[in-house]
């Protein structure tokens, strides 16, 4: 530990002491060794959010951090957090600016909207919006449009703290468009579609399109929002289901959120597009001081943006691990079982089946493939790779643990296979 700053020593030995003193209260008759010092400086020089190898076949994992950046993006981040920048300062005019200003440009050109705000997160941006469009009135709502997204936190409660009043309508699984009409009053200020991102309704079910609500809109001279989750920019063939923003846009809505950091691929972010007039509404409420973005969200956001411009969509991880073919995903599996085997570890490969994640296309499941090991116990060994550097995140399926190669770049396998070698 020479050559550690005086704090973290400190730190460590503070940690080992603790290690020891537990033993003792335990009954041990082990005092303070030198293994619990090596032990404590492991943890203290370890970070508390770090890398870890995804192999679950979850491609915009929550637990995760949902979607890694394309290198240009996080390049970029480096760039701006390291340097002063005209984050509010517009250079050509020498006086304050917006910090939307190189966003609004690119979002308008890709999804045919007339402006933009971007806040910290998808939430924040239904809940900026309801604030500033409907606080005090009421926002009509389908039943079965209420969702529950991640962490508990339940789309009519992030409505009511808006102080927007909620007017459930239809049934959990059919809403027709008459039963908006019979709901508008005097005190309507919105009509709400939410996209069922993290569930689905099959059977005897009907809902009411965009446009449809969109016309209704239209007709009563009431504006409409249409939360979209997920947000995708571009259609994914394979997975067919999820709204464009494009289209949403296209259908009439006045306003549209989604999500950045999911089928979009870039950093956590809320993205609002409407029309200028609710638009510049929504920017000038003061919540939106509490909910707006950094700078290293711009950056990655504007560098993730220009990608889709230029169609390099290939750049983009989220883009390529959702587009990966079969026979791609199964050579890679190959590749890993054979660095598998000629460590002496056992291995098969298997098709398997993925998910999208992060709340979208809950009822796709890509196909995948996986490396599947047989120990005597997979419940261990899978949390002896959790705890492994860097922590190797598996599946458990039955008696099989399974690692999943889609979310595995070809540059990884070796790593992997050091990992599963060392802990099997």
């Amino acid at each position: 530990m020479a050559d550690q700053p005086r704090p973290r020593k400190v730190a460590v030995l503070r940690r080992a002491v603790e290690r020891a003193r537990h033993r003792l209260l335990q009954g041990e008759e082990r005092g303070l060794e030198e293994e619990d010092v090596v032990e404590a400086l492991k943890e203290v020089n370890t970070p508390g959010l770090r890398r870890v190898l995804n192999a679950t076949g979850v491609v915009l994992h929550t637990n995760l951090g949902r979607a890694p950046l394309a290198e240009v993006a996080a390049d970029r981040v480096v760039e701006i957090a390291t340097c002063y920048s005209n984050l509010e300062y517009d250079v050509e005019e020498g006086e304050r600016g917006s910090r939307y200003a190189p966003l609004v440009a690119l979002l308008s050109e890709l999804t045919g909207a007339e402006a933009a705000v971007v806040v910290n997160n998808n939430a924040a941006a239904v809940l900026l919006t309801l604030a500033a469009i409907a606080q005090g009135g009421e926002v009509i709502v389908s039943r079965g449009e209420l969702v529950e997204i991640g962490g508990g936190f339940r789309i009519p409660d992030v409505m009511r703290q808006s102080g927007a009043r909620i007017v459930e309508v239809g049934t959990t699984n059919r809403t027709r468009l008459a039963d908006y009409e019979a709901a508008i009053t005097p005190q309507t200020k919105l009509l709400l579609k939410v996209h069922k991102s993290n569930f689905a309704l099959i059977g005897f079910t009907e809902e009411v399109s965009s446009a449809q609500l969109a016309s209704l809109g239209q007709r009563v001279s009431l504006p409409v929002f249409e939360d979209l989750g997920s947000g995708a920019l571009v259609a994914f063939d394979e997975l067919e289901g999820e709204p464009i923003v494009s289209q949403a846009v296209s259908s009439g809505v006045d306003l549209v959120s989604f999500s950045g950091d999911k089928l979009l691929g870039g950093p956590q972010a809320g993205v609002i597009l409407g029309t200028s007039a609710l638009v510049e509404k929504i920017a000038a409420h003061p919540l939106n001081r509490a909910v707006r973005v950094d700078k290293m969200t711009v950056a990655a956001l504007e560098a993730t943006l220009e990608l889709y411009r230029d169609a390099r969509l290939e750049e983009i991880p989220v883009q390529r691990l959702l587009r990966q073919s079969p026979a791609e995903l199964r050579a890679r599996a190959e590749r890993l079982r054979l660095l598998l085997q000629a460590a002496g570890v056992e291995a098969t490969v298997e098709r398997s089946s993925g998910q999208v994640g992060g709340g979208a296309l809950p009822s796709a499941a890509p196909p995948s493939y996986a490396c599947a090991l047989v120990p005597h116990s997979p419940l261990k060994l899978q949390e002896k790779l959790r705890r492994a550097d860097p922590p190797l995140i598996t599946r458990v399926t039955g008696d099989r643990l399974l690692i999943d190669v889609r979310c595995l770049e070809d540059r990884e396998l070796e790593l992997v296979a050091r990992i599963v070698t060392a802990e099997a």
